[in-house]
């Protein structure tokens, strides 16, 4: 099963955030949100706005496009890989290519 992208995020921010010996508190109180929702949104049970998860990314001086590589790693990592599908690069950025069935045609037999 798929990791949920609110628990993702919560994961990464609060890699983070014990990454700089900090509390809960600390960090609550710098992006100014209440300790409790902060707690929230690293057990992966409230989803953050986007306001909210750049005041935390502040709080901690942490890039917003950091976190959100972490959690792209993440994801990727859960995603159960189809049998028979590639990864190509196209400009840096791996996607995944599912191959198309083929086609088989068949010569109507002349009667």
């Amino acid at each position: 099963m798929a990791v949920l992208l609110r628990e993702a995020i919560g994961d990464s921010l609060r890699r983070v955030r014990t990454a700089q010996s900090r509390t809960l508190r600390e960090v609550s109180s710098s992006a100014r949100v209440s300790l409790g929702y902060l707690s929230e949104v690293e057990r992966g049970r409230k989803e953050a706005s986007s306001e909210l998860l750049a005041a935390i990314c502040d709080a901690l001086a942490v890039p917003l496009s950091d976190v959100l590589g972490d959690v792209r790693q993440s994801v990727a990592a859960s995603e159960r890989v189809v049998p028979g599908t590639t990864v190509e690069v196209l400009a840096g950025v791996p996607r995944m290519v599912i191959p198309q069935p083929a086609v088989v045609r068949v010569a109507a037999r002349a009667a």
